[in-house]
């Protein structure tokens, strides 16, 4: 994995190597939560969210996103969820019956990336999924909730 900064995704890194790192496929982990970062006020806005900005990431999506990824989108991943989901370009809402309630759209180094984030019940916000986008069709259903251009759905 390459070297990077210490800064807010650190306790993501932190649980990949204490918890994820190494495991085989399908292999049990403890269930950890973690912070991976905070809502920014514009986006709260545009997912109409007053309180709970805080978002979380557990060792199971974690390990999840392991099994299933490729190493290459894998580590990209996470190195940089955490301005997926602080800086998005696009919020969509998502669709039923797929896990999660917000899909937050991203480019980065020439790839398009999308992470799902559920509401549960408490109101707290957690990483679902997140991938890179293959198609550029994969969101032309979704209904757009708000933009960073502009900080609102497009007409």
């Amino acid at each position: 994995m390459t070297k990077i900064k210490k800064y807010k995704w650190k306790t993501l890194l932190n649980l990949y190597e204490e918890h994820i790192r190494g495991t085989e496929q399908k292999a049990f982990v403890f269930e950890k939560t973690v912070s991976l970062c905070n809502l920014t006020l514009a986006v709260m806005s545009g997912i109409k969210l007053e309180e709970n900005k805080k978002v979380y990431i557990t060792s199971v999506c974690l390990k999840h996103l392991y099994d299933k990824k490729p190493a290459e989108e894998f580590d990209f991943l996470v190195n940089y969820l955490y301005k997926i989901v602080m800086h998005p370009d696009t919020i969509y809402k998502n669709k039923d019956p797929k896990r999660g309630d917000f899909c937050f759209r991203k480019k980065l180094l020439e790839n398009e990336y999308l992470c799902s984030i559920e509401v549960v019940e408490n109101g707290e916000l957690f990483i679902a999924t997140a991938f890179r986008l293959r198609k550029e069709s994969y969101l032309n259903s979704y209904e757009l909730l708000w933009n960073w251009r502009d900080g609102n759905p497009s007409s």
